[in-house]
């Protein structure tokens, strides 16, 4: 995992720019940081984490000495060995055994035509015979920000690297506060600095140096073959495969184990086929309030289960309060999830350790795991019987906030009902008919949702909370379940199949198959901490996280949605219902004053 940056500039006088860009983004890459000048007023650069071939022949940017081609990315390549045989079929001769020699040669020799067949994590600069190529990895696990004006054109890994140039002014981008407030990040291709955009999922831009022109192409999620289909067995070897690829590196790998589906079937797949344990973290609380928080638990019998050593991470409101401070100025982009500084300091404890992090992100998103997707299988069983039922139903008292928000989220489409299902709150129209033409389209409705998720949810918040709090510690994150052939298998579900079988039918049965009920039968919950539970049993925390609000309220009242303009005057009053936009908007109160907006 690296930093990746490049500068065009109608002159030279900017090369002071990119060895700025270099340093503010050291996090992301600490084992090496490099820049090469490519032609006048363009140049590379690369802060390097070192997780495949630790020498020096593999830094970055790599430079091509025949054709002068240079290379800066972020990643990992799941296919690199199949590509190294096939480059050496054809006569390359490598220097390393890194997968970024591998993407510069193939890139040199196989264009932009060949970037379909490369598949993994990636975002990169390339930079050759005067063209620019930028590609992002199609699930967009990998972040890629443009900023551009009539002079400039740079693009980094973070905002904060653009932004420390002093190339572009750091003014916030308002039209994101109300998406934040419904969906807690900022829209797709967007960042919350204004003139700030992102590479979007899948996108491959061309940059002709000398006309300054640019155009973008798509770039699928390409498996060679058919592919087999979903049964028990191809699943098992398919997400084994995936597995051993992700856990091949040249430095100590570790796993976020939750002790749910999810983290536990890549552990017991990891272990059947090597017979090795790895280091293991889980976060724990000191109280588990009702069993809701009782991680800890689950994933020590399992590692236990094969001799492993699990590490609990044990936080606290007093652990949160000291340090909450760090936390937020590292953070780039502010992304309401209180997931993000669970991963943060389950990566904080695991740097001493391991330079590699395994998760289970994706499954869910793949295979039907959240509440949502059951409560839209109800709806969708008798859409018009719930679209009469609901505005008559929500009028009960003492329904709850899990069905009150299932009746006051039901429109006339399905596609409103479920994005409505996937935010905080009922979209306001506005906002509703902007992100319509993003919703996916020609499936069946539950294959759609399913797209929707992946596309917003899991790229908006999920990916950038996972990148953002491990590299903050120079940390890579992988995640198998986004490995291209078992994505693959997912998405080639029949809408018939994902209706009729239960949540995450496909992973809890191998469970049940390796002997882990206990795990399968689980509860499903989320990844966050407990929120209304520190909110009402520990003043310190409360006053913390509600002064925030109001300091928002105070000084950005103009941008808060109407709906909610009494939650940031009286937010003690919200504790109950809204306790995690409460949290959001202490988070976003923070990172704009940590970042002087």
């Amino acid at each position: 995992m690296c930093g990746v940056h490049l500068l065009v500039s109608t002159s030279d006088k900017n090369k002071d720019s990119i060895l700025t860009m270099m340093q503010a983004c050291q996090h992301r890459g600490p084992d090496h940081s490099s820049w090469e000048k490519v032609a006048t007023g363009v140049y590379v650069a690369a802060n390097r984490l070192k997780t495949l071939d630790l020498r020096e022949e593999a830094n970055q940017p790599l430079l091509h000495e025949d054709t002068g081609a240079v290379l800066s990315w972020n990643g990992f390549l799941y296919n690199y060995q199949d590509l190294r045989n096939q480059l050496i079929e054809e006569g390359v001769t490598f220097k390393s055994t890194s997968d970024g020699e591998v993407l510069l040669e193939w890139l040199i020799r196989k264009g932009k035509a060949g970037v379909k067949f490369i598949q993994g994590m990636y975002a990169f600069a390339f930079v050759h015979q005067r063209r620019v190529l930028l590609g992002r990895d199609p699930l967009g696990m990998k972040s890629l920000y443009i900023a551009r004006n009539e002079q400039i054109l740079a693009c980094s890994s973070e905002c904060r690297c653009l932004l420390e140039s002093g190339l572009f002014p750091k003014k916030i981008n308002k039209a994101q506060f109300s998406p934040y407030f419904y969906l807690r990040h900022a829209l797709p291709q967007h960042s919350f600095y204004a003139g700030i955009d992102e590479l979007a999922p899948g996108e491959l831009m061309e940059i002709d140096l000398d006309s300054q022109k640019s155009q973008s192409d798509e770039i699928p999620i390409h498996v060679p073959g058919p592919g087999p289909s979903l049964e028990l067995a191809s699943f098992e070897e398919v997400l084994t495969n995936a597995v051993l690829k992700h856990l091949h590196a040249d430095v100590p790998v570790g796993m976020i184990l939750s002790g749910g589906a999810d983290s536990s079937l890549l552990y017991h797949l990891w272990y059947k086929e090597t017979g090795l344990t790895l280091p293991s973290y889980t976060v724990g609380f000191e109280h588990t309030y009702g069993g809701k928080y009782e991680d800890s638990g689950f994933a020590k019998r399992l590692a236990g289960k094969f001799g492993g050593h699990n590490q609990e991470v044990s936080l606290s409101p007093e652990w949160f309060l000291e340090h909450w401070p760090e936390y937020i100025e590292g953070l780039d982009q502010p992304v309401g999830d209180s997931a993000g500084f669970l991963t943060w300091a389950v990566a904080k404890k695991a740097k001493a350790s391991v330079k590699i992090l395994i998760s289970g992100v994706g499954a869910d998103e793949l295979f039907s795991g959240y509440n949502r997707h059951i409560a839209f299988k109800q709806y969708l069983n008798h859409p018009e019987f719930w679209q009469w039922a609901a505005p008559l139903l929500k009028r009960v008292p003492f329904l709850g906030r899990g069905k009150q928000k299932f009746l006051s989220s039901i429109q006339g489409r399905a596609q409103r009902t479920f994005m409505n299902f996937a935010a905080l709150s009922p979209l306001p129209e506005a906002l509703a008919d902007s992100l319509d033409p993003l919703y996916p389209k020609g499936n069946g409705d539950f294959k759609n949702a399913l797209e929707w998720d992946r596309k917003m949810y899991m790229v908006q918040d999920l990916l950038k909370i996972h990148d953002n709090a491990c590299m903050a510690h120079g940390i890579e994150g992988r995640a198998p379940f986004l490995d291209w052939q078992v994505v693959a298998m997912g998405k080639g579900l029949s809408e018939y199949e994902l209706l009729h079988s239960g949540s995450k039918f496909w992973i809890k049965s191998i469970l049940k198959k390796n002997g882990l009920d206990s795990i399968a039968r689980r509860k499903k919950l989320g990844f966050g901490l407990p929120l209304k539970e520190w909110l009402t049993g520990h003043s310190g925390f409360r006053d913390c996280i509600l002064g925030g609000v109001k300091e928002f309220g105070e000084h950005h009242s103009e941008q808060v949605p109407p709906e909610w303009r009494a939650l940031v005057k009286q937010p003690d009053k919200f504790i109950a219902e809204q306790f995690l936009l409460l949290f959001n908007v202490f988070l976003l109160s923070g990172w704009m004053k940590a970042n002087r907006l």
